[in-house]
């Protein structure tokens, strides 16, 4: 029988907000018994919303079916249900923001896909690893590299771009370019970019670093071929050889490839497509001894039919263990192509499954 007494939930309780909200990241945290129905919810149910008058929490599903609640027949289905519509409604604001001329705004994108632009930025963020804002500001940074190399000038390119304001853009431009737009236009020329080729047990390794962190890791078994890579990445750069305390971080990353458990935590000077972002974020999130097929990561940033796109930005990183690519299978858990070597991969999941 459950209990008579009927405390009272408070419209502030972040556990009632949770549950209006149908949050999956609340699920682990408490249920929820509704009185007239006799049973419990997660947090992500989509069952009709209770009165808040009805409703009971319980930290675990034990302590509400010892109140007498019986588990809803939906509980087993409710989170991966909710997972794969929150999975659609983030492709369509993706989408909306690609095909925006101006950015939309939170309240618009949200009203779009039918949620409260709270648990929309909440939802988004948890698929794409980006808030919506970051999201469009990425898709337009893609697009201005894109005009910078074929515009008059480049004001012109900011407003192809979707940039309203030049000076906004300026104060932040080394943060979506890694550079000023007019370095960039010239190909990385005046840019400082610190590089080291060191040995280690797969092979030749080169790390580089922009003012604003690693911008590649490659591995190889040709240090000079390493080295072309990387100008023909950046053709004007400024390249500075080692100093003492370079090395010191080549020689971080190199004991990271021989002892992935250590972890690496260095800033990433990341340059990519909104989408490419969108994935190696996701890659980011794979933990260490774990894989996920091309597939899955399609499904995790809300674009299930991407599979190819995603393997595509999987061979497009630049930036080797740190963006962990070598981390994503095929859907039957076979290898598939990696861009420095089949063998390099397994050896690395072998390392890290050990």
């Amino acid at each position: 029988m459950r209990p008579k007494t009927q405390p009272t939930v408070s419209e502030s309780d972040p556990r009632w907000q949770a549950l209006l909200a149908r949050d999956p990241v609340a699920d682990p945290s408490f249920v929820y018994g509704v009185r007239t129905t006799g049973v419990y919810c997660r947090a992500s149910s989509p069952a009709r919303r209770p009165r808040i008058e009805n409703v009971e929490f319980f930290a675990t599903a034990a302590e509400a079916e010892a109140a007498g609640y019986r588990p809803s027949r939906r509980r087993g289905t409710d989170q991966n249900d909710l997972a794969r519509q929150h999975a659609v409604q983030v492709a369509r604001a993706c989408k909306l923001i690609e095909e925006a001329e101006t950015e939309p705004s939170l309240e618009q994108l949200a009203e779009q896909v039918n949620m409260s632009p709270y648990h929309f930025h909440r939802v988004f963020k948890r698929a794409t690893g980006l808030t919506p804002k970051a999201y469009a500001t990425a898709h337009r940074a893609h697009k201005l590299r894109q005009h910078l190399q074929r515009a008059d000038s480049i004001t012109e390119a900011l407003y192809d771009a979707g940039f309203n304001s030049n000076s906004r853009f300026y104060e932040s431009s080394n943060a979506r370019l890694g550079m000023t737009p007019a370095t960039y236009r010239d190909g990385g020329a005046k840019t400082d970019i610190h590089f080291a080729i060191a040995q280690c047990s797969l092979g030749a390794i080169l790390v580089a670093q922009s003012a604003k962190g690693i911008c590649a890791i490659l591995l190889g078994d040709d240090p000079q071929a390493l080295l072309q890579d990387l100008q023909d990445k950046f053709p004007k750069a400024h390249f500075i050889g080692a100093d003492a305390a370079f090395e010191h971080l080549v020689a971080r990353v190199v004991g990271f490839v021989e002892a992935p458990a250590i972890g690496l935590d260095l800033p990433l000077d990341l340059r990519g497509t909104a989408f490419q972002e969108r994935v190696w974020q996701a890659l980011r999130d794979i933990p260490v001894g774990s894989t996920a097929s091309y597939a899955e990561i399609a499904e995790r940033i809300g674009s299930p039919k991407a599979v190819r796109a995603v393997a595509k930005a999987c061979a497009a990183n630049s930036i080797a263990v740190a963006v962990p690519c070598h981390r994503v299978v095929r859907s039957d858990g076979n290898l598939s192509g990696y861009r420095w070597g089949v063998a390099r991969k397994q050896q690395l999941l072998e390392r890290e499954r050990t």
